[in-house]
C-alpha cells in the first residue's frame, strides 16, 4: 500500500505530465504534417485549437490544410488568427494573401502580400503573387514592376519570365514581351505555352514566318494544343498557304468540334478556295453550335428559377 508521500509524488508527476500535453500535441501535429499525414495532423490541430492555443504556427499550418481541401473561409479565419498572434509572421501574411486571392478578395490579398514583402523584401513568391493579383486588378504597370523584381531576385524563374511576357504584351510592349517569352523558352525548351504566346507576339510584330515556326514548335510539344492549331491556321492564311491553313483549322476542329472560331475561319478558307458547299456546311455547323449554346443557357436559367 502506497503511503501518503508516494501518492503525493504520483499526483505531482501526473500534473507535470499534463502541463506538457499541449506542447506534445503541437509537436505531434507538426511531425505528422511534415510527413504528409494530413488527416492525422488535422485531428491534432483541431484538438489543440479546441483546447485553446496561442501558437501562430498551429493556425497557419491548419489554415494551409483547410485551403488545400477548399475550406477557404475557415482557412482565412485561421491565417488571420496567426497574424493576430504574431503581426510579424511573414508566412501568415503570405498564406492569408493566397486564401484571399482564392476567395476573390483581391484588394485584401494585395495588402497581405505587400505586408509579407515589407517584412521580407526578398520574398520571391510574395512578389510573384502580388504581381498576379495586381494583374487581375488591371494594375498592369505595378504588376510589371513586381515580376521584374522576381526576375531580379531569381533570374532562372521560368514562370516569372512567362508572366512578365503576358503583362508586357497587354501593355503593348511587344518587343520586351518577345524577349521575356524567349527567356522562358531558353530556361525551359519544352514550354509549349510560351512558344504559343511568343507566336502571338511575333504575329503582332509582323514576323509571320517566325510566328509560324513558334506555333509549329508548340504543336510539336503538345499535339493536342487546340489554340496553337487555330493560330497556326491564321498565320498560314495570312501567308497565302490556304490548303495548309485548311488542315490546321480541321485539326483544331477535330480536337474541339464546337470551336466556333475555327469553323468560321475554315469557312472563309473554303470560300477563297471556291469550295462553296463546304463553306455552307461550316456556316450550318456554327449556327448549330450557337443554337445549342442558347438552348443550354435557357434550360439552365429555367432550372434555376424552378429551384
Amino acid at each position: 500500500m502506497k503511503g501518503f508521500g508516494d501518492l503525493y509524488k504520483s499526483e505531482k508527476k501526473r500534473k507535470k505530465k499534463t502541463s506538457f500535453s499541449k506542447e506534445e500535441i503541437i509537436n505531434q501535429a507538426f511531425q505528422l504534417h511534415s510527413k504528409g499525414n494530413i488527416s492525422e495532423a488535422t485531428k491534432y490541430y483541431q484538438k489543440i485549437i479546441n483546447q485553446g492555443c496561442n501558437n501562430p504556427n498551429v493556425f497557419t499550418n491548419y489554415g494551409t490544410i483547410l485551403r488545400n481541401i477548399g475550406k477557404l473561409n475557415e482557412a482565412e479565419i485561421c491565417h488571420r488568427k496567426a497574424v493576430e498572434l504574431n503581426p510579424n509572421f511573414v508566412g501568415a501574411h503570405y498564406n492569408l494573401g493566397n486564401v484571399l486571392k482564392d476567395l476573390g478578395k483581391l484588394r485584401d490579398a494585395e495588402l497581405s502580400f505587400r505586408k509579407a514583402i515589407e517584412l521580407n523584401p526578398n520574398f520571391v513568391e510574395a512578389h510573384l503573387n502580388l504581381g498576379n493579383v495586381l494583374k487581375d486588378l488591371y494594375k498592369l504597370e505595378e504588376a510589371e514592376i513586381c515580376h521584374r523584381k522576381v526576375v531580379e531576385l531569381n533570374p532562372n524563374f521560368v514562370g516569372a519570365h512567362y508572366n512578365l511576357g503576358n503583362i508586357l504584351k497587354e501593355l503593348g510592349k511587344l518587343r520586351d514581351a518577345e524577349l521575356s517569352y524567349r527567356k522562358a523558352i531558353e530556361l525551359n525548351p519544352n514550354f509549349f505555352d510560351a512558344y504559343s504566346n511568343l507566336g502571338n507576339v511575333l504575329k503582332e510584330l509582323g514576323k509571320l514566318r517566325d510566328a509560324e515556326l513558334s506555333y509549329r514548335k508548340a504543336i510539336k510539344l503538345n499535339p493536342n494544343f487546340v489554340g496553337a492549331h487555330s493560330n497556326l491556321g491564321n498565320i498560314l492564311k495570312e501567308l497565302g498557304k490556304l490548303r495548309d491553313a485548311e488542315l490546321s483549322y480541321r485539326k483544331a476542329i477535330e480536337l474541339n468540334p464546337n470551336f466556333v472560331e475555327a469553323h468560321l475561319n475554315l469557312g472563309k478558307i473554303f470560300r477563297e478556295l471556291g469550295k462553296l458547299e463546304d463553306a455552307r456546311i461550316c456556316s450550318e455547323k456554327i449556327m448549330s453550335i450557337r443554337s445549342w449554346s442558347i438552348m443550354g443557357s435557357f434550360s439552365f436559367n429555367r432550372e434555376m428559377k424552378l429551384d
